[in-house]
């Protein structure tokens, strides 16, 4: 594969409101997590521009056109992203500091994918009707029409912000929904070369709006009086701010948050196998995606064998320049995120634990020094009582736990507020089947990690969220409905 391409990413990165680009005076810097440097400059909303962003996604007229209309502005778009695929490669590289071979095989490759989806999801829809005998011996019809919901706010992460604002703006789009989108502040390029694609494929001015800023312009979208649903993914400290915000109006919300997620490693499983997926759930984005494993429960009769093959296969990862595509692990995204990892790793030495790979900061070559780079570590010697083993991290790290029974197994892994995924690795496919569906989470895997099918509902319990979307899951989210019902 060839070395990310020299691409010029934008060096000021506007807002995007009523179908042009709005200036603003006021910027701030956007931070390459690899080497530390400003590689562009953001411009920063106000009240005023979130005021017209919402009154021009309402003035859009998209909730009018017809839904073959809407299908082909959706496939497009998805062909627009394809003709500049590495311009949004680079674009998420110097955001994310995440690995090009990463960026092009997940993220990008995904944002043409969820684009495409939603255009056969929302073709193939159809309505229920129920036909009803009444008592005089006549009958009724009842039927449901989806209308969209008018104004959607999107607010999306830093960790994956392509690949989720598509699955989130396609689907609204799909329904006939306008959105204003607030990007997270860290990782604000993409959403502003999506404003110039979906332009492009035809749709209408205002129908697609971005607003750049900090908590507070999301708190001034969240909380607008014009705003008729909230889709939100993020930390669950911060979806508990956006409810509190959204609540005094009663709006709809859909909401995946954080998780701790588990995997369970049974001593019948093909090993190899097993310790690829765990590698790949653990220290994918440098443990910065919402499903990735933080504890991992393992038989006792196979528990060294696995701490091994995952340590060898932690010492492998290739950290360093993420334009190289034989980089395999990134940065975290900034310092301030490193800082809270980098406490618990001491967390964990302080409660006794092992790290049996890494544990601290890497040396980097020069130009990567400033950049916000962890090791990826592997613990032992902890249970399920240790903080490190209850706090969502978000990072390469994960806990390695013995249990000898099975229900021993569900029990740990059921024991957290979180309720997000889960894997389980077994060749006894019923037992397979029977732990999944004993695991409290929104998504259980078996002999795999983030294999989706996005017309599959997805979502978290407890503290991972509010709501589905995906597939119909999207359909209904975004849409009220109507029943009529006509007396025959």
């Amino acid at each position: 594969m060839a070395r990310l391409p020299t691409v010029v990413v934008m060096e000021m990165i506007r807002n995007f409101v009523g179908g042009a680009f709005a200036d603003r005076d006021a910027a701030f810097a956007d931070i390459d997590p690899a080497t530390g440097r400003t590689h562009a400059m953001v411009q920063v909303a106000d009240a005023s521009l979130v005021d017209q962003a919402v009154a021009a996604a309402r003035a859009s007229g998209w909730d009018r056109v017809p839904v073959r209309e809407r299908a082909a502005v959706l496939r497009r778009a998805a062909d627009g992203i394809e003709a500049r695929f590495e311009e949004f490669v680079a674009a998420e590289v110097a955001d994310t500091g995440k690995p090009v071979a990463l960026a092009r095989e997940l993220d990008v490759a995904r944002a043409v994918h969820n684009f495409r989806t939603f255009a056969d999801v929302v073709s193939a829809a159809g309505q229920e009707s129920f036909l009803t005998d009444l008592a005089d011996g006549r009958q009724a019809l009842n039927y449901a029409v989806r209308k969209p919901l008018g104004v959607v706010a999107v607010i999306v992460p830093w960790n994956l912000p392509l690949l989720l604002l598509t699955w989130k703006v396609s689907a609204a789009l799909a329904c006939g929904n306008s959105v204003v989108v607030k990007p997270s502040e860290l990782t604000p390029a993409t959403a502003t070369l999506l404003a110039e694609v979906l332009t492009d494929a035809g749709l209408p001015a205002g129908a697609y709006n971005v607003v750049h800023g900090h908590g507070d312009i999301g708190e001034l979208l969240v909380g607008h009086p014009g705003i008729d649903g909230v889709t939100f993914t993020g930390s669950t400290a911060t979806g508990t701010r956006v409810m509190r915000t959204v609540a005094p109006r009663v709006r709809p919300v859909s909401f995946e948050l954080g998780g701790k997620n588990a995997a369970i490693v049974f001593d019948d499983v093909h090993l190899d196998e097993a310790l690829t997926g765990l590698g790949r759930a653990i220290f994918t984005n440098t443990g910065q995606v919402c499903l990735c494993t933080e504890r991992v429960y393992v038989q006792r009769t196979i528990f060294a064998d696995v701490a091994d093959g995952l340590a060898e296969r932690a010492r492998a990862l290739r950290l360093g320049d993420p334009s190289d595509p034989d980089t395999t692990t990134g940065p975290l995204i900034s310092q301030q995120h490193r800082r809270k990892v980098l406490d618990h790793l001491a967390l964990a030495e302080e409660a006794g634990a092992k790290a049996i790979t890494g544990g601290g900061v890497p040396e980097m070559p020069a130009g990567l020094r400033d950049g916000s780079w962890i090791e990826p570590t592997l613990w032992t010697g902890l249970t399920n009582a240790d903080r490190v083993v209850r706090d969502e991290i978000f990072g390469p790290v994960a806990a390695l736990i013995p249990f000898d029974t099975e229900d021993e197994a569900i029990a740990l892994a059921n024991d957290t507020d979180y309720g997000l995924a889960a894997s389980v690795w077994t060749n006894d496919l019923r037992r397979g089947h029977r732990v999944a569906q004993a695991m409290d989470v929104g998504m259980s895997w078996v002999n795999t990690w983030f294999l989706r099918d996005l017309r599959s509902p997805f979502g978290g319990m407890g503290m991972s969220g509010i709501g589905r979307e995906g597939g119909e899951s999207s359909l209904h989210f975004y849409t009220e409905p109507t029943n009529v019902c006509v007396q025959l």
